[in-house]
């Protein structure tokens, strides 16, 4: 049903084409807007031709088909390729659990007799500092009017 009214409506586009092109032109186009009386601007009121009925036709028929259009359904068929391209495409990959950022929590339970100052603790070690932004010095600047190191002295001034 579909592909009928596809083909109905590319028949009347064709048609629709061919004879607007067919009428004769009422002459001046856009020109005509700069001046002149309303007969320039407007034209003279021609008599109905069968192309002038013909193009009415075939622009209702094109805008009642591409309305029906929109509401019939394309099908629940797909194509082969459609098929195809869904068996070619992986599945996607099972998502795994994200990574821990600081040290597992211990699950093991303190001993009986264990001292509670001795039981695991939760807190991050803190053996290393946190990580510095791209971008920073790693050591302190020097101090204005220190040299850095490795820098050779400044040159003392002549009297």
């Amino acid at each position: 049903m579909f592909t009928f009214l596809v083909v109905l409506l590319a028949l009347d586009a064709l048609l629709l084409s061919v004879v607007v092109l067919l009428q004769a032109g009422q002459g001046g186009g856009l020109a005509s807007l700069g001046g002149g009386g309303t007969e320039t601007v407007l034209g003279n009121r021609q008599a109905v031709t069968i192309l002038t009925k013909l193009t009415w036709w075939c622009g209702g028929i094109f805008l009642l088909l591409s309305l029906v259009l929109s509401f019939v359904p394309r099908g629940g068929n797909s194509s082969a390729l459609q098929e195809r391209i869904r068996a070619a495409t992986p599945a996607a990959p099972a998502q795994q659990a994200p990574l821990p950022l600081g040290p597992e929590p211990s699950t093991e339970a303190p001993k009986a007799g264990a001292n509670p100052g001795t039981a695991p603790s939760n807190a991050a070690p803190k053996s290393q500092p946190a990580p510095l932004p791209l971008g920073t010095p790693s050591s302190p600047a020097p101090k204005a009017g220190a040299p850095a190191k490795g820098a050779p002295a400044p040159a003392q001034p002549k009297r």
